[in-house]
C-alpha cells in the first residue's frame, strides 16, 4: 500500500483538506486498497485541535468527508510514508531540516502544485487570515493538483505493490 502525507504548517486548513479530497478521489477510483493516506504540519500550534471551522465549512460546501485531529510531523512520518507532499517552500524547507536532523533522505518529497501542468503559484495559499473565499480558492487548488497527483501515482508502477 502507497501511503502519502500531505503538510502545511498547522495542520487545521490546507493539508486535512487535502487529505480528505485524496482520499474521496481514491474511494471513488475505486483505489482504496493501493492507498492511504494522512495529514500533519510543521509546527505544533494546533496539536489535537479539530479543522479550522472555515476548513470543515468548505468541506461540506464540496460534499467532502473531512474527520481529523491536528497532528505534529515526526521521524516515523519521514520513515513510513512514501510520498511526503508540502503545502508551500517553507514547510518543504522544514521537512528537509527534519530529514537532515535525523540523518534520513526522502526521494519523494513534493509541493502538490507540482503536479498541476501550469500553476499560477508554486505554493498552495494558507488561507487562515483570509475568508470563506480564501478556503474556497484552496480548495480549488488542492482538487485540481491532487487529480493530476492521482493521475501520476496511478503511472507509477508501485501502485501494484
Amino acid at each position: 500500500m502507497i501511503k502519502v502525507l500531505f503538510v502545511c504548517l498547522g495542520n487545521i486548513c490546507r493539508s486535512p483538506l487535502a487529505q480528505a479530497i485524496f482520499n474521496q478521489k481514491i474511494q471513488k477510483n475505486q483505489l482504496s486498497n493501493k492507498f492511504m493516506s494522512d495529514s500533519c504540519g510543521t509546527s505544533d500550534y494546533h496539536i489535537g485541535e479539530l479543522p479550522d471551522e472555515r476548513t470543515l465549512n468548505c468541506a461540506a460546501k464540496n460534499q467532502v468527508p473531512l474527520q481529523h485531529r491536528a497532528r505534529q510531523i515526526n521521524r516515523v512520518d519521514l520513515r513510513e510514508f512514501h510520498y511526503i507532499v508540502a503545502m508551500d517552500f517553507s514547510n518543504k524547507k522544514n521537512i528537509k531540516h527534519l530529514l537532515e536532523k535525523f540523518g534520513l533522505e526522502h526521494k519523494n518529497l513534493f509541493l502538490i502544485r507540482e503536479f498541476q501542468p501550469e500553476p499560477e503559484s508554486p505554493e498552495v495559499p494558507d488561507p487562515y487570515y483570509g475568508g470563506e473565499d480564501s478556503f474556497e480558492e484552496v480548495y480549488q487548488i488542492l482538487d485540481d493538483s491532487i487529480e493530476h497527483f492521482l493521475e501520476y501515482l496511478k503511472k507509477g508502477e508501485d501502485i501494484y505493490v
